[in-house]
């Protein structure tokens, strides 16, 4: 039996037995909240705290959660049964079901299922992947690298315009052949085809890889296996704005909602490469800048007292100047300069000079 099915049996016979000694069942949840959520100065991490809650059935304000988490792991335990994994979307339809003599689903929304599959990881300490559950490719990678992938050599450098589609689980890839210097991750697909277009990998013997917005958890993996397993530095381009920010912040230090998951996840090593206030002054982008909105606003002094930023002095710069201009800038502004100046100019400047923020 697989560690991952064994625990949800134990799950299942824990409850069992609390019934059957007239207890009312259970769960102890692990809270996901920036409140439990602390900065390990040691590890450069975000970790989980030791707060938790109860989940009790007999309580018409933890029933439904009960039920719902109990559900997925039903599923979870079927397609261990079956050696088989669903996305998802697939568990969201397998747990919508009428619960018998009501008319009262277990879930409605999808999001309600995924939040179940999170509580599912925290309960059981292990990840969705490992529970067969996975989420929708989205993102691509291309560069000199030969992997295999169930059985199957992948090339990274012939697989033509779209490059090879990043899955959500990336545990059981093998790296054959890995031949670069550094991995540049871009927050957008569209900076990812222009420097794929150039060839920028082929010339800077690097990796490129990207997704749309915010990273998946695979990418992330994918990432921090690059990184942990070949040595290879990581490099974050993103735009200037506090979003940009946040993404470079979850895949350095981790994510506040997945801080249980830090560890196989987060990359302290890796690097801010643009866009910063800096370029904007040295690239002349001052006519591109993007007026910031409140949300904006909010967000960037959010961001600027967490713990693991509100002690770095060129962040805090960073923030500084970005709220003096009251703009933000997006990484399609150096197009402004020239359709391949981002490639021809601006990243191999910038690598060579260090000219990066940790």
């Amino acid at each position: 039996m697989t560690e991952p099915k064994k625990r949800l049996v134990e799950l299942g016979q824990e409850l069992a037995k609390d019934i059957e000694k007239g207890k009312q069942p259970k769960l102890d949840v692990p809270v996901r909240a920036l409140s439990n959520v602390q900065y390990n100065e040691r590890t450069k991490t975000l970790e989980l705290g030791k707060k938790s809650a109860e989940r009790i059935f007999f309580n018409v304000g933890h029933v439904k959660k009960f039920v719902q988490t109990l559900e997925v792991a039903k599923v979870s335990k079927q397609l261990l049964d079956l050696g088989k994994h669903a996305s998802l979307r697939d568990v969201f339809y397998m747990a919508k079901r009428t619960i018998p003599g009501s008319n009262i689903n277990i879930v409605d929304e999808q999001t309600e299922s995924d939040k179940a599959i999170e509580d599912l990881e925290l309960i059981t300490e292990f990840s969705r992947e490992q529970l067969n559950i996975n989420a929708n490719k989205n993102g691509s990678v291309a560069g000199q690298v030969i992997i295999e992938d169930k059985g199957d050599a992948i090339d990274w450098s012939k697989l033509g315009s779209g490059g090879w589609s990043i899955p959500s689980n990336v545990e059981e890839i093998k790296f054959k052949k890995v031949s670069a210097d550094y991995v540049i991750y871009m927050e957008k697909a569209a900076v990812w085809e222009r420097l794929h277009e150039d060839k920028y990998w082929d010339k800077h013997k690097c990796i490129i890889l990207t997704s749309q917005g915010q990273t998946t958890r695979g990418i992330r993996r994918l990432l921090q296996r690059l990184n942990q397993e070949h040595k290879l530095p990581v490099y974050v381009l993103c735009d200037f704005d506090a979003y940009g920010f946040y993404i470079y912040s979850v895949l350095k230090f981790g994510s506040i909602n997945l801080a249980h998951i830090s560890e196989s996840q987060a990359i302290p090593s890796a690097k801010f490469l643009g866009i910063t206030a800096d370029d904007i002054e040295k690239y002349g982008l001052s006519k591109h800048l993007i007026k910031m909105k409140d949300v904006d606003i909010a967000r960037l002094k959010q961001i600027s007292e967490y713990d693991w930023f509100k002690n770095n002095k060129a962040w805090q710069r960073q923030f500084k100047l970005m709220k003096q201009y009251g703009a933000k800038a997006e990484i399609q502004a150096l197009s402004a300069r020239g359709i391949t100046f981002i490639s021809e100019k601006y990243l191999p400047e910038k690598i060579k000079a260090k000219d990066w923020l940790d």
